[in-house]
């Protein structure tokens, strides 16, 4: 049984999902990954959220930014991350367009429920290395801001829950061995405690993808 200090402790935790992971797993999985990979998205984002927040710079994170990066997975909110300084503005655009505050986020930020029904996450960050993130974007095939794999890697890991543990080990199983080398050193430079956790993940998702 997983003791109570590995429940609060994001590093401790990780390691104990790790140990876990390559006592059990074997090679390869039980869907064909690539052809997950090239299926047409399933989860649409209708929501105007450009619209709404166009003149300041957010990128989408969480579930909807994985499927960029891994086969998809369902997910039925959208979570958006935010320099900390444009918080006012952004929050001020939403309650314009008719969005209504719901709650605050433990890790800080909010979430909006938007006119037509979408769950917004909005994550606030001063981290050194935000406006590396909100310039250098990817767009996905809806034209959506998207984290980079580096830093959505780096966010996955600081947060080390089961469910960011299994995205990590998907998204760096599909990852060329030039992304991995950027993983590594964005890891190395903003957080190098978790550099041999992060080469047991490239591990076990390689064995994932029976690679």
């Amino acid at each position: 049984m997983i003791q109570s200090n590995l429940l609060n402790d994001a590093s401790l935790r990780r390691k104990e999902y790790i140990k876990i992971i390559l006592k059990r797993i074997k090679p390869g999985s039980g869907s064909n990954l690539s052809l997950l990979i090239n299926r047409p998205l399933k989860n649409k984002i209708m929501t105007n959220i450009k619209n709404i927040i166009s003149l300041n710079k957010f990128v989408v994170v969480g579930g909807i930014a994985t499927r960029l990066y891994m086969p998809e997975r369902m997910t039925e909110d959208l979570d958006i991350l935010i320099n900390i300084e444009d918080q006012e503005t952004i929050y001020q655009n939403l309650e314009k367009s008719g969005a209504k505050k719901i709650g605050y986020l433990s890790i800080g930020g909010t979430t909006w429920q938007l006119t037509d029904g979408t769950l917004l996450d909005v994550l606030e960050s001063d981290e050194p290395w935000i406006f590396e993130v909100l310039n250098n974007p990817n767009m996905d095939e809806q034209g959506l801001p998207i984290i980079a794999l580096p830093y959505l890697i780096l966010m996955k890991l600081k947060a080390s829950r089961g469910i960011d543990i299994g995205d990590i080990t998907r998204m760096l199983g599909n990852a060329n061995e030039q992304m991995l080398n950027q993983i590594r050193a964005i890891v190395n430079k903003y957080m190098k405690d978790a550099q041999e956790d992060l080469e047991s993940l490239i591990t076990i998702g390689k064995l994932e993808y029976n690679m």
